[in-house]
């Protein structure tokens, strides 16, 4: 295990306020051009986070269930999509589908996804630590540090790297 992911979330909580202001920064031209690196550092994270390990995304946090997701779970549950919404999903503030309770309904004893062939768009992209939105989302980014240790991996290694 890298040395940076030793008690990570402890490091995640205290590092908190460093890392909203260094998101805020990224989103100046300062900070433009950094999604370049995220690619690389989203491979080098995951060569130290098993999710099978960790699994606290499915254990925290829900994720959308757009209207193509509810159809093509449904069909993969062999139910009726007005039955799956009825007995997995609430609707959130946002207006969004998301699992009634956590940990996900659909996360198994050994981490395991019973879903995973046809799990949400939310699921199959989480932590987004490859793309933009990483960036383009500091919000979203700011908490999924302290949920995340591939988040709070790269998010680290870019502060390093960028000194902003």
């Amino acid at each position: 295990m890298d040395e940076l992911l030793i008690n990570w979330e402890q490091k995640a909580q205290e590092q908190q306020k460093a890392n909203k202001q260094f998101l805020q920064k990224l989103q100046t031209k300062r900070g433009r051009g950094v999604e370049k690196l995220l690619p690389d550092m989203h491979d080098e994270a995951f060569s130290h986070v098993d999710c099978l390990k960790c699994a606290n995304c499915c254990k925290t946090i829900s994720p959308r269930f757009k209207m193509p997701d509810i159809k093509r779970i449904s069909k993969y549950l062999g139910m009726k999509e007005s039955a799956f919404i009825d007995q997995y999903l609430r609707m959130d503030e946002d207006g969004d589908y998301v699992v009634k309770f956590s940990p996900c309904p659909f996360l198994d004893a050994d981490n395991y996804c019973s879903i995973y062939d046809a799990r949400p768009g939310d699921c199959e992209n989480y932590p987004y630590t490859d793309s933009f939105d990483f960036i383009k989302r500091p919000n979203i980014t700011y908490l999924n540090s302290t949920i995340c240790p591939a988040v709070f991996y790269v998010l680290e290694k870019l502060k390093k790297v960028t000194k902003l």
